[in-house]
């Protein structure tokens, strides 16, 4: 990345907050890109996931008349957005049509006037590793101008060891492990988590495993392995990130899926007090 322009640099990026007490530990802001490879049940962002085809449907039911239909495009008015959320919640394709191509630079620059009150970045999606170069941009220019940690919140889809820069350079990174048997993971995500597994064990060997998270739906998967084998690979590995185990909820959820099975929180414990006798220091039930 030295040689090249890294601030010019533009990714698909879905929407920035500038304040986040969610996203990682402390108040950060967060950026999430568009896109993504998975096609989770349970997916809380389901609009980051694919491009905006421009049908127009969203733009007669902005109330804001913040949404136009010009030249096979929907064009944006940030201006008169009230950030209601209708396009959203009105789209046909789960998708969105406030994405927008932004420079590094740009992203930062949104950014500027919260830096003294944030902790750090945090970079999710979508799925931020996708566009792995406007990643490693981003979080390399966050160090350089601002001194800015970036975490990255990844399914672990790419394959991290092909960029050493962005490992290196990235405070650490907040993995979903969705399930650990493959077939299971299929049906969830419709992928396959050879990849996952391997970024899981590659990230906790060389100390940049902040997180792993898995969310808990009963019946979809087997979460007593899930959680029993991805706690072996923490310890193995002696990494000390924390394992989050969260319940699906239904809130954001595309309708289809609403009414998935929540766990009960007995069942939450369970699985915490297992990654702790595989020896997890840190779990976290949410």
């Amino acid at each position: 990345m030295k040689n090249l322009h890294i601030d010019e640099l533009a990714g698909s990026v879905a929407k920035i907050l500038p304040s986040s007490a969610v996203d990682g530990p402390g108040n950060r802001s967060v950026v999430f890109l568009q896109g993504c490879d998975f096609d989770c049940k349970y997916c809380h962002n389901p609009e980051t996931r694919k491009p905006c085809i421009a049908c127009g449907f969203c733009v007669s039911h902005c109330p804001a008349g913040a949404l136009k239909l010009s030249d096979g495009q929907v064009l944006w008015d940030r201006s008169r957005c009230t950030d209601c959320g209708t396009c959203i919640s009105r789209c046909p394709h789960s998708s969105s049509p406030k994405v927008q191509q932004l420079s590094v630079s740009e992203v930062l620059d949104s950014l500027k006037r919260y830096i003294p009150f944030i902790r750090g970045l945090t970079v999710s999606g979508g799925e931020c590793g996708l566009q792995a170069a406007f990643l490693t941009g981003l979080v390399c220019s966050a160090q350089e101008r601002y001194q800015l940690g970036t975490l990255i919140d990844t399914n672990g889809s790419t394959d991290y060891s092909l960029f050493p820069e962005l490992v290196e350079s990235a405070e650490g990174f907040m993995l979903d492990v969705k399930a650990w048997d493959g077939t299971e993971h299929k049906e969830l995500t419709g992928a396959p988590n050879g990849m996952v597994l391997r970024n899981l064990d590659y990230l906790a060997r060389e100390g940049k495993l902040f997180e792993v998270r898995t969310v808990v739906v009963p019946g979809f998967f087997d979460a007593v392995q899930t959680v029993r084998e991805v706690s072996r690979v923490l310890v193995s590995c002696r990494s000390q990130a924390r394992y989050k185990i969260i319940a699906f909820r239904p809130q954001g959820v595309r309708p289809q899926f609403r009414s998935l099975p929540q766990p009960e929180r007995a069942f939450l414990e369970q699985l915490a007090n297992l990654a702790r006798s595989e020896g997890v220091r840190e779990v976290v039930v949410v």
